[in-house]
């Protein structure tokens, strides 16, 4: 059977973590912050290279489930370019829709993780910029299976038309969707945002995120919104509560698992959301790939970076077995 071909669109960033002592973080107003003193030499217990970006965390972690998976993005012809490259070639990923920039900087990213789990991000959107109408290929997308559209750049927001054209004109693609903050502030009633939700089968936003898209003020409030515009599945994470979803006819609540050490959240909503859509990909029930997306998350957490924890398709599988994880399920 041939694999499925998936193409995930957005960011790649190269992320040098810092990572230090919790006894940096306090508590400031309700909210946990790192206390960095101007001034002083804070020490740090390791530093890490790795990759990330939501378009690179997706399509490195569908092509370890075994999909035949194509990022389509924008890298300069930087040293950040070319870790990143070798990291695609290294996992196996497509790197034919990708448009090097001459002369400008990829995306980096300096990420203060506490041993608590906490982070901070310090970053630099670089060539993520770039991506735009000029060098977006529709052509090539036209042999995927499932499309994975990420958190873009606010100009990056006018590839929205080609995509909704490229649905619309061929229904044969299934289309998962990670709106990005532009596209979140501009709300579902932006008109292109309202034909994306149309042509969407599976969006992932978490709890802030689906209120600030809807307008609305419960979860459950947004979910039907949402799949009044005629998205499939509609799925919103809520951190340690778990994940609420639905296709329109019931509400699935899926508990995380317990008993995991926390060592770094970076990457855990794009690890999501790729074992989701594998699941789906495969043809998977719902509860399953809510199930799919939440073991997939937990292994992330439990390492550092967004992918050093991202699972094949045989320990997927494994896992999916093995682990007791009930999805509730009543009527919406």
């Amino acid at each position: 059977m041939p694999r499925k071909r998936t193409i995930s669109i957005g960011g790649a960033t190269y992320d040098l973590f810092v990572q230090t002592g919790s006894d940096v973080v306090r508590s400031v107003e309700g909210h946990k912050v790192f206390n960095l003193p101007l001034g002083e030499k804070v020490r740090v217990q390791n530093v890490v290279e790795t990759c990330g970006g939501g378009a690179n965390n997706t399509s490195v972690g569908l092509a370890r489930l075994g999909c035949d998976a194509q990022f389509f993005g924008v890298l300069g012809n930087d040293q950040w370019g070319e870790k990143l490259l070798e990291n695609f070639r290294k996992e196996g990923v497509d790197i034919r829709s990708v448009t090097i920039v001459e002369g400008e900087m990829s995306s980096f990213s300096i990420i203060l993780s506490a041993s608590s789990g906490e982070r901070t991000i310090l970053y630099e959107p670089g060539t993520n910029a770039h991506l735009h109408d000029a060098n977006f290929n529709r052509a090539s997308l036209a042999d995927a299976d499932w499309v994975y559209l990420n958190h873009i750049q606010e100009h990056s927001c006018v590839i929205q038309d080609d995509i909704v054209d490229m649905l619309t004109s061929d229904r044969s693609i299934c289309f998962s969707w990670n709106p990005g903050g532009c596209q979140i502030d501009a709300g579902m009633q932006d008109k292109n945002n309202l034909l994306l939700l149309g042509q969407t089968d599976f969006l992932q936003l978490n709890r802030e995120e689906a209120l600030r898209f809807t307008k609305m003020q419960t979860v459950e409030e947004a979910l039907r919104a949402l799949t009044a515009q005629g998205v499939k599945i509609v799925c919103v994470t809520d951190g340690s509560k778990g994940v609420i979803a639905s296709d329109g006819k019931a509400l699935y609540r899926c508990p995380v698992l317990t008993d995991v050490e926390v060592v770094d959240t970076t990457g855990a909503g794009d690890a999501f959301g790729t074992g989701a859509t594998w699941a789906l990909v495969e043809g998977l029930d719902l509860p399953t790939a809510l199930r799919a997306g939440t073991i997939n998350a937990t292994n992330v957490v439990s390492a550092l970076g967004a992918q050093a924890g991202l699972l094949t398709d045989t320990q997927m599988k494994q896992r999916l077995s093995e682990i007791s994880l009930a999805v509730d399920v009543t009527a919406f």
